[in-house]
Protein backbone atom coordinates (compact mmCIF):
# COMPACT_ATOMS: atom_id res chain seq x y z
CA UNK A 1 0.00 0.00 0.00
CA UNK A 2 0.99 3.42 -0.72
CA UNK A 3 0.73 5.50 2.38
CA UNK A 4 3.40 8.21 2.66
CA UNK A 5 5.45 7.30 -0.68
CA UNK A 6 8.34 6.03 0.88
CA UNK A 7 8.91 2.46 0.79
CA UNK A 8 10.62 1.43 3.98
CA UNK A 9 8.03 3.35 5.84
CA UNK A 10 4.86 2.47 3.81
CA UNK A 11 5.93 -1.71 4.34
CA UNK A 12 6.92 -0.80 7.80
CA UNK A 13 2.99 0.85 8.57
CA UNK A 14 1.55 -1.99 6.61
CA UNK A 15 3.16 -4.74 8.72
CA UNK A 16 4.45 -5.83 5.66
CA UNK A 17 8.36 -7.01 6.89
CA UNK A 18 9.59 -8.80 3.13
CA UNK A 19 8.38 -5.44 1.77
CA UNK A 20 10.38 -3.68 4.58
CA UNK A 21 13.42 -6.12 4.24
CA UNK A 22 12.81 -5.82 0.12
CA UNK A 23 12.82 -1.83 -0.10
CA UNK A 24 16.47 -2.11 2.25
CA UNK A 25 17.71 -4.40 0.22
CA UNK A 26 16.98 -2.12 -2.90
CA UNK A 27 18.16 1.22 -0.62
CA UNK A 28 21.97 -0.38 -0.02
CA UNK A 29 23.73 0.70 -3.78
CA UNK A 30 22.27 4.12 -3.93
CA UNK A 31 23.31 4.92 -0.58
CA UNK A 32 26.64 3.60 -0.61
CA UNK A 33 26.63 5.59 -4.14
CA UNK A 34 25.71 9.02 -1.99
CA UNK A 35 28.13 8.11 1.17
CA UNK A 36 31.21 6.38 -0.21
CA UNK A 37 32.63 9.71 -1.97
CA UNK A 38 31.73 12.00 1.67
CA UNK A 39 33.15 9.50 3.84
CA UNK A 40 36.57 9.62 2.43
CA UNK A 41 36.03 13.72 2.88
CA UNK A 42 35.14 13.37 6.70
CA UNK A 43 37.43 10.97 7.47
CA UNK A 44 40.57 12.82 6.38
CA UNK A 45 39.13 16.08 8.39
CA UNK A 46 38.50 14.09 11.14
CA UNK A 47 41.81 12.55 11.18
CA UNK A 48 44.12 15.55 10.73
CA UNK A 49 41.19 17.63 13.24
CA UNK A 50 41.95 14.75 15.66
CA UNK A 51 45.87 14.91 14.80
CA UNK A 52 45.76 18.46 15.45
CA UNK A 53 43.77 18.40 18.71
CA UNK A 54 45.65 15.91 20.83
CA UNK A 55 48.83 18.05 20.43
CA UNK A 56 46.79 20.69 22.39
CA UNK A 57 47.97 21.97 25.85
CA UNK A 58 44.86 20.59 27.54
CA UNK A 59 45.44 17.21 26.55
CA UNK A 60 48.75 17.14 27.84
CA UNK A 61 47.37 18.19 31.16
CA UNK A 62 44.74 15.52 30.97
CA UNK A 63 47.12 12.85 30.35
CA UNK A 64 49.22 14.37 32.90
CA UNK A 65 46.49 14.09 35.25
CA UNK A 66 46.25 10.08 34.99
CA UNK A 67 43.22 10.14 33.00
CA UNK A 68 42.55 7.33 30.52
CA UNK A 69 43.69 7.57 27.14
CA UNK A 70 40.46 6.71 26.09
CA UNK A 71 38.48 9.36 28.03
CA UNK A 72 41.06 11.52 26.64
CA UNK A 73 39.86 10.84 23.27
CA UNK A 74 36.09 10.51 23.53
CA UNK A 75 35.52 13.29 25.94
CA UNK A 76 38.31 15.96 25.57
CA UNK A 77 39.71 15.77 21.68
CA UNK A 78 37.16 14.06 20.00
CA UNK A 79 34.24 16.80 20.70
CA UNK A 80 36.80 19.91 19.41
CA UNK A 81 37.87 17.92 16.54
CA UNK A 82 34.45 17.44 15.15
CA UNK A 83 33.74 21.42 15.44
CA UNK A 84 35.42 21.91 11.59
CA UNK A 85 33.28 18.38 10.64
CA UNK A 86 30.15 19.94 11.39
CA UNK A 87 30.87 22.98 9.26
CA UNK A 88 32.00 20.84 6.17
CA UNK A 89 28.96 18.93 6.60
CA UNK A 90 26.67 21.71 6.46
CA UNK A 91 28.71 22.87 2.96
CA UNK A 92 28.28 19.34 1.21
CA UNK A 93 24.82 19.05 1.77
CA UNK A 94 23.89 21.07 -1.34
CA UNK A 95 26.44 18.90 -3.29
CA UNK A 96 24.69 15.81 -1.66
CA UNK A 97 21.12 16.75 -3.08
CA UNK A 98 23.26 17.49 -6.06
CA UNK A 99 24.05 14.22 -5.87
CA UNK A 100 20.67 12.96 -5.33
CA UNK A 101 19.78 13.52 -8.67
CA UNK A 102 22.27 11.70 -10.21
CA UNK A 103 21.88 8.68 -8.13
CA UNK A 104 17.96 8.88 -8.36
CA UNK A 105 17.94 9.00 -12.33
CA UNK A 106 20.90 5.95 -12.42
CA UNK A 107 18.93 3.86 -10.52
CA UNK A 108 15.29 4.82 -11.79
CA UNK A 109 14.63 5.10 -8.07
CA UNK A 110 11.54 7.63 -7.89
CA UNK A 111 12.10 10.86 -5.65
CA UNK A 112 12.03 14.59 -5.80
CA UNK A 113 15.61 14.73 -7.59
CA UNK A 114 13.96 12.37 -10.27
CA UNK A 115 10.92 14.34 -10.73
CA UNK A 116 13.48 17.15 -11.17
CA UNK A 117 15.01 15.43 -13.90
CA UNK A 118 11.92 14.60 -15.13
CA UNK A 119 10.83 18.13 -15.14
CA UNK A 120 14.28 19.41 -16.88
CA UNK A 121 13.49 16.58 -19.63
CA UNK A 122 9.53 17.86 -20.00
CA UNK A 123 10.45 21.49 -19.83
CA UNK A 124 8.51 21.93 -17.13
CA UNK A 125 9.36 25.29 -16.00
CA UNK A 126 6.81 25.87 -12.92
CA UNK A 127 7.65 22.34 -11.34
CA UNK A 128 11.46 22.44 -11.89
CA UNK A 129 10.99 25.80 -10.17
CA UNK A 130 9.22 24.89 -7.72
CA UNK A 131 11.63 21.58 -6.76
CA UNK A 132 14.73 24.54 -6.76
CA UNK A 133 13.05 26.43 -4.13
CA UNK A 134 12.29 23.65 -1.82
CA UNK A 135 15.67 22.02 -2.62
CA UNK A 136 17.06 25.99 -1.61
CA UNK A 137 14.78 25.87 1.95
CA UNK A 138 16.67 22.31 2.89
CA UNK A 139 19.94 23.79 2.26
CA UNK A 140 18.86 27.37 4.09
CA UNK A 141 17.46 25.30 6.85
CA UNK A 142 20.23 22.74 7.21
CA UNK A 143 22.60 25.83 7.26
CA UNK A 144 20.34 27.49 9.97
CA UNK A 145 20.71 23.88 11.79
CA UNK A 146 24.12 23.92 11.45
CA UNK A 147 25.14 26.81 12.98
CA UNK A 148 22.99 26.09 15.77
CA UNK A 149 24.81 23.07 16.37
CA UNK A 150 28.12 24.44 15.75
CA UNK A 151 27.06 26.73 18.79
CA UNK A 152 26.30 24.12 20.72
CA UNK A 153 29.15 21.72 20.22
CA UNK A 154 31.73 24.98 20.44
CA UNK A 155 31.68 26.75 23.88
CA UNK A 156 33.69 29.81 22.01
CA UNK A 157 30.46 29.98 19.78
CA UNK A 158 27.69 31.86 21.63
CA UNK A 159 24.94 33.70 19.82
Amino acid sequence: TNITGLYTIDSLLSGNLSQFFTSLHHLALPSLTLGILLSGIFERIVRVNLKQTLKADYIEAARARGISENKILVSHALKNALIPVITVLGLTFASLLGGAILTEVTFSWPGLANRLYQAISDRDYPTVQGVLVFFGAIVVSASILIDILNAYVDPRIRY
